[in-house]
């Protein structure tokens, strides 16, 4: 037992470890981005902090500048007095500002800008390594065949309905092509349209329009999503369709006797299309008391084999069974596109009124942790990729014209070119404070609900003991 929890207690130091140097690498990577910018450009550096709030250590070096790490882990700043009005935020600088010289227009830009540049340049690092080593891809996520419709969703109030795919006639079979007119490359990309739509109906009901092809027709097909599980997000209960591969074979059992071989790829069960493991257990589920026909390939040649009549419910006849891998190896703009389009569209199904995505469903800092320490888990893969992702985020964020966040820095400094001179200190000063109570009041509300799902999760994840049997 000793020897288990020893193994368990390094695996999370090292889960941490990696946390803190790809979470933190990121934030660092943009506040390196700024300061490099500015030295660059001969604008003085005031402070360079990881973090914000009271400091835990600082030195200062001999460029004169503050190096400083604060207590709270929620991102960082490079103090520029020349450049930005954040004396109420970042403190007060050393120098007198008024007695240095006005940075240029284009200064302002390039500075304010880096930040996001150094992310996509880090992401881009990253990327490079993915189409490297190459990315674990299962036949699961690379497709957009529906291989399952389930036949009821369960909202959150727990109530069950018919779901809105067996009722608007989708089809196991069916390959989507096009969801509300935007095509889509896999299963992510079919999740994330349906989740982030806003179609409605005339009288405001969720809409979403499936360009499917069907024995090789293309054909639209309204279908009606409801809000479900425990988020309340928008499904049409279909699950992917995908290769089902015989891993093993339990040895003197029924598979076994029937005939059953490692690397055979289950094609039909009693002549249904078998390309999901949902529907391979309901059938053997169902069929108990009579013989099941199976059609298999092996070595290129489809066999067929009959599974016996089984004496009890147990759907489990001694196969496990998995499905294809493959090693991909995307290239590092196509990552960074994929994960840019995934923002943009986030971002503006947060903004559209007719969608049904508000900022209770989307991660704050805890969330991102908690998503780092997962991929740190997975294996150095994963973290890359979620690493990937977090900074494209980080750069269309930090952009958005927004005060406070480096968009709202460049919005201030064009006002000022477009109008010829700056804007009133008094003004930006009050802007900044107010946008940053707004900031911190979105990161505390959001964390609430990243909370809220961790304590759902973790309880979701304890079995619930068996009620006593009725005398």
């Amino acid at each position: 037992m000793s020897v288990e929890i020893l193994q368990n207690l390094l695996s999370n130091v090292w889960s941490v470890f990696l946390v803190v140097l790809f979470f933190g690498g990121s934030i660092f990577v943009h506040e390196l981005g700024h300061f490099l910018a500015a030295r660059r450009r001969g604008v003085h550096v005031e402070r360079f902090s990881i973090g914000f709030g009271p400091k835990i250590f600082s030195w200062r070096g001999k460029d004169g500048v503050e190096y400083r790490l604060s207590w709270l882990p929620l991102g960082g700043y490079v103090t520029l007095p020349q450049l930005a009005a954040l004396s109420g935020i970042e403190g007060e600088s050393s120098v007198d500002v008024e007695k240095l010289p006005p940075p240029s227009y284009g200064t302002k830009m390039l500075v304010f800008v880096a930040g996001a540049a150094f992310n996509i340049l880090f992401a881009f690092a990253l990327a490079s390594v993915i189409w490297f080593i190459g990315q674990p891809t299962s036949s699961q996520t690379a497709t957009t065949r529906i291989g399952y419709v389930f036949p009821t969703l369960t909202l959150p109030d727990n109530v069950k309905v018919p779901s809105p795919a067996a009722e608007a006639g989708l089809r196991i079979g069916d390959t989507i092509t096009e969801i509300d007119g935007q095509k889509v490359r896999d299963w992510m990309d079919v999740v994330q349209t349906i989740v982030t739509g806003s179609g409605r109906t005339a009288t405001g009901e969720p809409k979403t329009v499936f360009t499917i092809e069907r024995e090789g027709q293309k054909q639209d097909i309204s279908v009606y999503p409801r809000l479900s599980g425990p988020e309340g997000l928008r499904r049409v209960g279909i699950d992917s369709g995908y290769e089902l591969l015989v891993l093993s074979v339990a040895a003197d059992s029924i598979a076994a006797r029937a005939g059953f071989k490692v690397d055979d790829e289950l094609l039909t069960l009693n002549g249904q299309t078998v390309i999901n493991g949902k529907v391979y257990y309901e059938l053997m589920s169902a069929e108990i008391e009579s013989p099941l026909t199976a059609v298999v390939r092996r070595a290129g040649r489809d066999i067929t084999l009959t599974i016996p009549a089984r004496a009890d419910n147990k759907a489990e006849v001694g196969l496990t069974l998995t499905t294809g891998f493959t090693l991909t190896h995307p290239s590092p703009l196509s990552q960074i596109s994929d994960h840019a389009l995934m923002t943009v569209r986030t971002l503006m199904s947060l903004i559209n009124p007719s969608s049904d995505i508000g900022l209770s469903k989307v991660s704050g800092p805890v969330g991102i942790v908690r998503i780092f320490h997962s991929a740190a888990e997975a294996g150095i893969s994963a973290i890359l990729m979620f690493t990937i992702l977090v900074n494209v985020n980080l750069a269309i964020f930090n952009l958005l014209p927004i005060p406070v966040l480096d968009g709202g820095q460049m919005l201030f400094a064009t006002i000022a070119k477009l109008r010829g001179r700056d804007l009133p200190t008094s003004f930006i000063m009050a802007t900044q404070s107010t946008f940053v109570l707004l900031l911190f009041s979105m990161i505390i509300y959001v964390s609430f609900f990243d909370v809220r799902r961790i304590v759902r999760d973790n309880f979701a994840s304890k079995p619930v003991p068996e009620a006593p049997a009725e005398p």
